[in-house]
């Protein structure tokens, strides 16, 4: 029709069409200009862009998901979109992935400002941090009820909907490869969304470029998993053979939660046994409060651990949780990431909200039928773990991945950084696994640079090197 109508009524259309999609483009780049981040409090000079602010993913119950993109230092329009999500469940992926881990900053000992981290990862990525469920950091619910009976479904649902309506926002990413990245109890969030992505694509003509996920010491089955811990615990001389022969013959690591006997034996276990030790590295100081007592908490619920002040080896330091929880309620912090705007969070902002803990309402049992379904949609896909971590140790990790009876393509290796060994690794028909070794809970904030390598060879879709 278009070639039948005269020059000047084609010149009017053309015209039309022209002032349709800059008025589409202004309004997105509206969007996109609400959420920019000018500048942080104390934060040093960067040529990197960031954005931060809200996506609503049910309006009906006013939930609405906090993010925090900070695009990569070269070239961003060519670097893939990586979503990171922190675990517990309950934690703030601002408090631990960006500001602990793989962002750009970390938070100095005064709270006063901000410095470079030298192994950010978005020196090789746009990395977009969620803070998901509602009721996690600064995401939030105008239904208070949504804090007491959340879990995985609604999770993974929720997630979902902020990636579909975060892309609608951000169109510059549509075609982008995205890949999904986490730890701990986002060994639940990373599948069950990657599910929720291969399934929507299968159902949509607008799909997400999707192409694999990466997660570490994290939560897969409850068997398996509180079996390795129970191992690791003995194996690492941190409980005696009589605590190992009771929880082993005590304990039904089958169910969700345990009987009060079993649930006994862990208290005693952890509270005359392991001593002033942080459970998320065996081997580093704990943060001591002023009184000298350790603000280490224990955890009891199994697989659902809270996740607690992690500790650093000697020239870092080991209460960066708390400056977290200093620098981010203040008022000044929050109106540059465009956070709490309409005092939707009555709360203090903590980095991980016991309530939600508490309450968790729905879990896999097992994360493995996931991996399956996965493994057979041809997806990237990696799991790390820190070998020095006894909440989710590396046994445990191991013990869960044996069940999947994947072929062995390369053999056990070391691989290395700095021509040293960082851990060790085994890639299967399907899915990579490595260790990093001395790391614990947080990989990346115990071995920063082991922590890049091993990102950097997950994107690139390359075994770790050999020398």
């Amino acid at each position: 029709m278009f070639f039948f109508m005269a020059k000047k009524d084609r010149d009017y259309f053309l015209s039309f069409i022209a002032i349709v999609f800059l008025i589409l483009h202004l309004h997105v780049s509206a969007n996109e200009e609400a959420d920019r981040i000018i500048s942080l409090p104390g934060q040093p000079k960067v040529a990197f862009q960031q954005f931060s602010g809200y996506v609503t993913v049910n309006e009906v119950a006013g939930r609405a998901l906090f993010y925090w993109l900070t695009e990569a230092v070269q070239q961003p329009s060519s670097k893939p979109l990586v979503v990171w999500l922190n675990g517990g469940p309950g934690c703030s992926s601002v408090a631990y992935g960006a500001s602990e881990e793989i962002g750009p900053f970390r938070i100095s000992k005064t709270t006063s400002g901000l410095y470079l981290n030298k192994f950010s990862w978005n020196k090789l990525a746009n990395l977009l941090f969620l803070e998901t469920p509602a009721g996690v950091g600064f995401s939030y619910s105008n239904r208070s009820s949504d804090l007491f009976d959340t879990g995985d479904i609604r999770t993974a649902k929720d997630s979902l909907q902020f990636l579909i309506r975060w892309l609608d926002r951000f169109p510059r990413y549509k075609n982008r490869e995205v890949y999904l990245t986490g730890e701990s109890y986002a060994g639940h969030y990373v599948p069950q969304l990657a599910r929720q992505i291969v399934n929507y694509n299968a159902n949509t003509n607008h799909k997400i470029n999707f192409k694999g996920f990466m997660v570490g010491n994290a939560v897969t089955d409850n068997y398996y998993d509180n079996l390795g811990t129970v191992n690791y615990w003995w194996s690492h001389a941190m409980i005696s053979d009589k605590t190992y022969k009771q929880l082993m013959s005590t304990c039904d690591f089958q169910r969700q939660k345990e009987s009060n006997e079993c649930e006994s034996l862990y208290y005693y276990a952890m509270d005359q046994e392991f001593g002033n030790i942080d459970q998320y590295n065996i081997y580093a100081p704990p943060c001591n409060n002023s009184d000298g007592s350790s603000a280490t908490r224990h955890n009891m619920r199994l697989p659902h651990r809270p996740h607690s002040a992690v500790q650093l080896y000697s020239g870092y330091d080991p209460c960066t949780e708390k400056y977290a929880e200093i620098y981010y309620n203040r008022p000044d912090v929050q109106k540059a990431l465009h956070a709490n705007i309409s005092g939707h969070i009555p709360y203090k902002w903590t980095a991980c909200s016991e309530t939600l803990n508490r309450n968790w309402n729905d879990t896999d049992s097992s994360i493995l039928p996931i991996y399956r379904e996965l493994i057979a949609a041809g997806l990237r896909i990696w799991v790390f773990s820190g070998d020095v971590d006894a909440v989710v140790p590396v046994t445990a990790t191991r013990y869960s991945l044996a069940q999947l009876k994947l072929d062995t393509t390369i053999s056990w290796y070391p691989w290395y950084v700095k021509k040293q060994v960082g851990g060790w690794t085994e890639v299967y028909k399907g899915l990579t696994f490595a260790t990093v070794r001395g790391a614990g809970h947080e990989v990346p904030v115990f071995k920063p640079r082991a922590a890049f390598q091993l990102f950097s060879s997950f994107l690139q879709g390359k075994p770790l090197p050999k020398s």
